[in-house]
């Protein structure tokens, strides 16, 4: 090979050479990825997961969806509610059991206590629905169903739509919380005119109901239009019910107690409900605790397994009709008497929640126990060893502990001086300390005795320049005069009491928004009763997590019987009376009493005034309850002024003793009247649970400005004896407009004091002094609420003031 050949591959073989580096220079290891690729690859991420929740979700949703009326989940519960006078549910009920619509009517009475409900099975959409025809006229029972009911079909007037009382209904249904609805006109009208009625009812209901659609039932091609909507509509979730297992009864039995001492096994005694129904919401615990709307909270002993009584058979033999080609589907039915009942699981005496309610009260909590020896002992050479020091003149026994002595400030002892020398010292210091101390006392002594003396005929010189009877007629035209100009929580001094025993539970603030109270400071006896969180949201989050994944118990869509213990034989009375019954699944805790905290608003229809502390009846999710509560401002701080009424354009935090409620819960608050009639006070959900929330209640006394002479005045009417003045006068003053000052001094013994304020008065203010007290509510709850009396009569021309009672 010649020399030019070996330089010629020499290099061909360095440039492969060179290329090869220059491909393998451009590879990037994995680690070390720029910050944009890191970023591109996180933002895939996030949008990779957000996409997988997204699905997830709707898979959930869908189903939950296909779950609600099929043959693993409940039944579709529809409750039919007629919004006017002029209309016949019954019609309505009717109708759906025909078998035009294509239904299998497997039961005719399927709610316990309610005489027109059923059981429909659809073997053309393979579901299953329970329908509930109730009155409004029992409006507690109206909105324990609503609560539970999957859908709500109102029965409206071709003309009309609904009356006075149909609104008053409706304005509590939507307070609380609507399932999904579906609104249904009534019409015999003729055919031309339908057309007219529809628009015109179309547009009446549309301010009430934007989203809901309007069905004609008159005929059975309207019925089974309006089952397959309800077997497909989108439902919508309440945030109380969807958290909690609940179940209306369907069959209800009791069997009495046997008799013991104490409790008899009568119809007046305790015993065992037996209650069968659906599971829904979550899965069914035993060893939890159940509430039955109006009666109170229960424990359970065991949960069985009864057959379905509305079973849809998946294995069916079509049969064609005509054109149609409509499925029939064969329903077994077997004896019921032939399968025997199966228990699910028995509770745990050991893990059930417990009924207690409050806490336990030691009556000698917080009582001064007697010293013991050894505390008597050493308090004596306390007293034995106690120095006496010589301290400037004026100096009180207070301030004189403060100060320190030459030896502890220098902190430094003469080691070498002996005992003897000690004892002698100390026994000059006391004979020193003793003789300069008898002397102060006297001199204070005298300095009392001379100014009492001085003031006493300052006094009695200011004294006898007035005119008690001008003074007495002058405080009557004054108050005359500003009766109609009083503060709402302004106060008149009482003539015959003095002020500091009339007012001594009361306090001034600097300032209400940042002086200090003490939340724990003088509580009421009613608190060693109640508990209390550390953290109520953190103890809220938890427990709602942890509900939210138990997959344990009865499972939603299960028919179960539930046995429930020591009930009283009221509630089988209230079933026998055609009221529904309606249980749920209490979460930990939920039985427990506390102070909670309701944000409400004032509803339009209501314009009676609500005083404080007066009876009001709460729906408070699944609860409905009596209790007293107290009105406060929504604010911020940790004060909060009291409200002597409910505000009627404000938000208000009405707070109650009451069962603990986990959020979120809707309330209503009612009022009863002589007649019986309940009026709806107020609407709005449930805030929190807090017994250290300091509620204030101000009062404001008030003076007139007598004599004014620059920044100085002398005030009277606000109290009626030097020793009030005297003790109210750390106790900052404001007037009506706008100016700040303090008592000076006291002039005489009727009242009038010497006030300094930051400019000048006009004669025609008014001196003002705010003091406040700490507030609670009443212990009045009571879980029991007498249900009113059905109506006689409802006309759509009358309003709610005139409906009659039986």
């Amino acid at each position: 090979m010649t020399n030019h050949q070996k330089a010629s591959l020499k290099q061909q073989r360095s440039g492969l050479f060179y290329s090869t580096v220059c491909v393998l220079s451009w590879r990037v290891s994995v680690t070390a990825l720029t910050k944009k690729q890191r970023k591109e690859q996180k933002r895939m991420d996030r949008r990779h997961k957000a996409n997988q929740l997204r699905r997830n979700k709707k898979d959930m949703v869908l189903t939950e969806k296909r779950r609600l009326g099929s043959r693993d989940g409940p039944p579709h519960l529809v409750a039919v509610v007629p919004l006017h006078a002029g209309v016949d549910a019954g019609a309505i009920t009717k109708l759906l059991r025909g078998e035009g619509a294509g239904g299998v009517v497997h039961q005719e009475q399927c709610i316990g206590g309610v005489s027109d409900s059923f059981g429909l099975i659809l073997p053309r959409f393979k579901q299953r629905f329970t329908f509930l025809n109730h009155s409004t006229a029992d409006m507690h029972s109206l909105l324990d169903v609503a609560k539970i009911a999957d859908s709500l079909v109102f029965v409206l007037d071709s003309t009309e739509g609904w009356d006075s009382y149909g609104d008053y209904c409706l304005s509590c249904l939507f307070a609380q919380g609507l399932p999904t609805l579906v609104c249904q006109g009534v019409s015999d009208l003729p055919v031309k005119k339908r057309v007219e009625s529809r628009r015109a009812l179309s547009k009446i209901t549309e301010s009430r109901f934007p989203d809901a659609h309007l069905f004609s039932l008159d005929s059975e091609q309207g019925a089974t239009l309006l089952l397959r909507h309800l077997g497909s509509q989108r439902q919508r979730k309440l945030g109380f019910r969807s958290r909690r297992a609940h179940l209306l009864g369907q069959h209800i039995t009791f069997m009495p107690n046997s008799p013991v001492e104490g409790t008899g096994g009568g119809p007046t005694g305790l015993g065992t409900l037996c209650v069968s129904g659906y599971v829904r919401g979550r899965p069914l615990q035993v060893n939890s605790l159940v509430h039955i709307s109006g009666h109170g909270d229960f424990q359970l002993s065991q949960i069985d397994a009864p057959s379905d009584p509305l079973p849809i058979n998946l294995t069916t033999r079509a049969v064609k009709h005509g054109k149609g080609g409509d499925v029939d589907m064969v329903v077994g039915e077997g004896d019921e008497d032939e399968i025997p009942v199966r228990v699910l699981m028995k509770a745990d005496p050991s893990c059930r929640e417990s009924l207690q309610t409050e806490a336990e009260v030691d009556p000698m909590d917080g009582e001064q126990t007697w010293p013991t020896e050894s505390e008597l002992l050493e308090a004596e050479e306390a007293r034995k060893h106690k120095r006496v020091m010589k301290v400037p003149k004026g100096t009180s026994d207070y301030q004189a502990t403060w100060i320190v002595d030459d030896e502890e400030d220098n902190g430094e002892m003469d080691e070498e001086s002996s005992d003897d020398d000690d004892d002698d010292d100390d026994m000059m210091d006391e004979d020193l300390g003793s003789c300069c101390g008898e002397e102060e006392e006297d001199e204070k002594e005298e300095e009392e005795e001379v100014c009492c003396t001085e003031r006493a005929g300052a006094d009695q010189r200011y004294d006898e320049c007035m005119d008690e009877a001008a003074e007495e007629e002058g405080l009557k035209r004054y108050r005359e005069a500003r009766a109609n100009e009083m503060f709402p929580d302004e106060v008149d001094t009482p003539l015959d009491a003095a002020a500091r025993m009339r007012f001594q539970r009361y306090r001034g603030l600097k300032s209400f928004r940042s002086s200090p109270w003490d939340p724990m400071e003088n509580l009421p006896l009613n608190y060693s009763r109640i508990f209390q969180f550390q953290s109520y949201e953190r103890t809220r989050h938890r427990v709602l997590a942890e509900a939210a994944a138990e997959e344990e118990g009865a499972m939603v869509g299960w028919y179960v019987t539930l046995h429930i213990i020591d009930v009283p034989f009221s509630v089988m009375e209230s079933v026998h009376s055609g009221k529904p019954l309606v249980l749920v699944s209490l979460l930990p805790h939920e039985q427990k009493m506390s102070v909670m905290h309701v944000l409400v608003r004032r509803h339009p229809s209501n314009t009676e005034p609500i005083k404080s502390k007066e009876e009001l009846i709460f729906h408070c999710g699944f609860r409905r309850f009596r209790a007293s509560p107290i009105f406060s401002q929504h604010t911020s701080a940790d004060k909060h002024k009291m409200e002597r009424f409910l505000q009627p354009d404000a938000p208000t935090v009405v707070s109650v003793y009451a069962p603990i409620t986990f959020s979120p819960a809707g309330v209503l608050l009612f009022k009863q009247r002589n007649n019986g009639i309940q009026d709806l006070v107020a609407i709005g959900s449930l805030l929190s649970c807090d017994p250290q929330r300091v509620v204030l209640k101000r009062i404001v006394l008030s003076g007139h400005p007598f004599k004014i002479n620059r920044r100085s005045a002398v005030v009277r009417y606000m109290f009626f004896n030097r020793e009030d003045i005297m003790w109210f006068k750390p106790v900052e003053l404001r007037t009506k407009w706008g100016r700040r000052g303090h008592i000076k001094e006291a002039l005489g013994t009727h009242g009038h004091m010497k006030c300094v304020f930051d400019n000048q008065l006009r004669s025609q203010d008014t001196v003002l002094m705010n003091l406040y007290k700490r507030v609670y509510p009443r212990w009045t709850y009571d879980p029991y609420v007498p249900l009113p009396l059905p109506w006689v009569k409802r006309d759509s021309t009358l309003e709610l003031d005139d409906l009659e009672m039986e």
